[in-house]
């Protein structure tokens, strides 16, 4: 610890570091600290770190990586391998770090740090000036380093070329007492990763809705025959079909960080800035509350828990309620832009109850509706252990409430070659319908879902690369306030890329019938939707049928006369016709699902 300049002053600036971390990122409140990853050469420490420096960077949480090969080509560049030069390179990489941290930044330092006195100094360095330090042990097996041996350096000084290397003639000391052990030989980058995740969350470092868990609402299964009995001594709330879609929603974990219905606070944060800012910035455009009556009010306002039952069935205890009002032409008018009752959710709104009811949910069971399709309606955990179990490296959602063209599929095909040409080796496509409330003259979900099974029975989309499953939201055709909680749900699901379309929740003005919403504001807005940074937006392209080579295109501006816009109201006309599209627009077992529809509903509409 020799010091050679004597004549210098620490001077501490005018900025806290409170107000750093307010200006450093989009979620509030300092996070400096330093995470210092140890292990062999070859263990993953740098490959670990800088997955955490994507993932937290992704989720708005400034962070760094200092790896050792990288300080050494320019600060370092100077010092070699001698025991000497080695812990002046740990002791200036500690002083940066240190600096970093005090910036409010999450510093990620990878590097061997062999002697443990070298590491000590580091943590102290940060812990005196109260700084959070954190020693990560990547115990990683020398087998298994050196079968991984990228640069070939194992190899070498096995062959006496290479002097003084880590635990081949120079020795690597473990630490005793580390915050973390990462098993890198076994476990995956990513599982390595929500493990360093979790302990900074647990040291208040990062906040919860950073850590990428999904969050279900169920009780626990020891618990449940205490919950089921209190439940059925409990007061009772009657759910609308309506609500127990969002019941469902809520239990699930779609709506994670979300505990249950809405309390005022965050109805209002999500109102006005579209997020949940309680723990951290997270992503809530659309408002999932409970409406009640002024009679259910009066009768439940002074209870600590209630039932809430649907059709006799006790779904959910609810702890601790809070009743506020329901402002509905403010809720409407912030959400939809309008309070026009020929909008058919806003119509649903105006006629349910005066006041909103929030609390905790506990859920006795999972929501089952009995219609044949419960085995499509899988969780967002199970979905994310499907992705896993298909050696998925990165998974694209397409959401879409109508039956799928060729169009569509073209545009799938095109995302999945994209993302092949990122260097991704198993894409999967998550098509997922959405599966809650629709408006009447939309394709019924069963018959949507037959449709679907027949586009991937004909090999227009490949089942080995798709997961067809049912996403529980109900629709609110509130536009591109929306389109951010569909992306939202499929990222908690485990989405990597959202492909995005024309006019996504859409629907036409009640009274002038032209879209209430511009068709371009949805992809623009979910570009520019935040704390969504972490799944990458795909930008519908618009295809049509090319009249030229018979099929659907990519539609192309300077050749406009060859190409045909087949709408929905077109291709409605079509099936109720019992007419057929031309060849290359939908494949014929899809169609033919489509058409017996219709011509199901024409046969209805006759008998009338």
């Amino acid at each position: 610890d020799i010091v050679k300049a004597t004549n210098v002053t620490f001077k501490a600036g005018h900025v806290t570091r409170n107000k750093r971390g307010q200006v450093i990122g989009q979620r509030g409140g300092f996070r400096g600290c330093c995470v210092w990853f140890t292990g062999l050469s070859g263990a993953g420490k740098t490959t670990v770190a800088f997955a955490l420096e994507d993932y937290l960077c992704a989720r708005s949480i400034p962070s760094y990586g200092l790896d050792g090969d990288n300080i050494r080509t320019g600060l370092n560049k100077n010092l070699g391998f001698s025991p000497e030069d080695r812990e002046e390179n740990i002791r200036r990489i500690s002083e940066v770090g240190k600096l970093f941290a005090d910036a409010g930044i999450v510093v990620l330092s990878s590097f061997i740090s062999p002697y443990a006195r070298d590491r000590q100094r580091a943590r102290k360095l940060h812990e005196d000036a109260g700084l959070p330090f954190f020693e990560i042990f990547v115990n990683t097996p020398i087998e298994i380093c050196e079968q991984r041996d990228v640069k070939g350096l194992y190899r070498k000084a096995r062959a006496g070329l290479i002097k003084g290397f880590t635990g081949i003639d120079s020795a690597y000391e473990p630490p005793e007492n580390p915050d973390l052990v990462l098993q890198a030989g076994e476990w995956t980058v990513e599982e390595c990763v929500q493990k360093v995740v979790q302990l900074l969350q647990d040291k208040g470092v990062v906040p919860a809705s950073v850590f990428s868990a999904v969050v279900e609402l169920f009780v626990p299964s020891a618990q449940l025959p205490a919950a089921k009995e209190e439940a059925a001594a409990l007061p009772k709330l009657a759910l609308t079909k309506l609500d127990t879609q969002w019941l469902q929603v809520l239990s699930e974990g779609w709506a994670t960080p979300l505990g249950g219905f809405m309390r005022e606070r965050e109805f209002l944060q999500c109102q006005h800035f579209g997020c949940l800012l309680d723990s951290g910035t997270c992503n809530q455009s659309v408002p999932i509350v409970l409406p009640v009556s002024s009679e259910d009010k009066e009768r439940l306002a002074g209870e600590t828990s209630f039932t809430l039952v649907y059709e006799g069935r006790n779904l959910a205890i609810l702890r601790n309620p809070e009743f506020y009002p329901h402002r509905k032409e403010e809720r409407c008018s912030r959400q939809w832009g309008s309070y026009n009752p020929g909008h058919p959710y806003i119509k649903m709104v105006a006629e349910s109850g005066d006041w909103l009811v929030g609390g905790e949910v506990e859920a006795l069971e999972r929501i089952r509706w009995g219609d044949g399709l419960d085995e499509y309606r899988l969780t967002p955990n199970e979905l994310r252990s499907e992705f896993k179990r298909r050696g998925a490296d990165a998974v694209f959602a397409f959401q879409l409430r109508n039956p799928i063209h060729n169009g569509h599929a073209l545009l799938m095909k095109d995302t999945h070659e994209m993302i092949l040409g990122r260097g991704f080796r198993k894409p999967v496509l998550l098509l997922h319908p959405l599966g809650g409330w629709t408006k009447a003259d939309d394709v019924p979900l069963k018959v949507r879902i037959k449709q679907h099974h027949a586009v991937l029975e004909e090999g227009v989309l490949d089942p080995e690369n798709t997961v067809l499953a049912i996403f529980p939201s109900p629709m609110m055709y509130a536009g591109p306030t929306e389109v951010q909680w569909h992306c939202k749900a499929r990222l908690n699901a485990g989405a990597t890329f959202y492909i995005v379309g024309r006019d996504p929740a859409g629907i036409a003005h009640p009274d002038s019938k032209d879209d209430l919403y511009d068709p371009t504001h949805g992809k623009k807005v979910l570009q520019m939707a935040p704390a969504l940074g972490q799944l990458e937006i795909v930008p519908f392209k618009v295809a049509a049928y090319n009249k030229r080579i018979s099929r659907m295109d990519f539609y192309d501006p300077e050749h406009h006369d060859d190409f045909d816009f087949i709408s929905g109201t077109k291709m409605r006309r079509l099936a109720r016709n019992g007419e057929v599209p031309p060849d290359g627009f939908m494949a014929p077992k899809a169609w033919k699902v489509l058409s017996e529809f219709y011509e199901s509903i024409m046969k209805q509409e006759s008998k009338i």
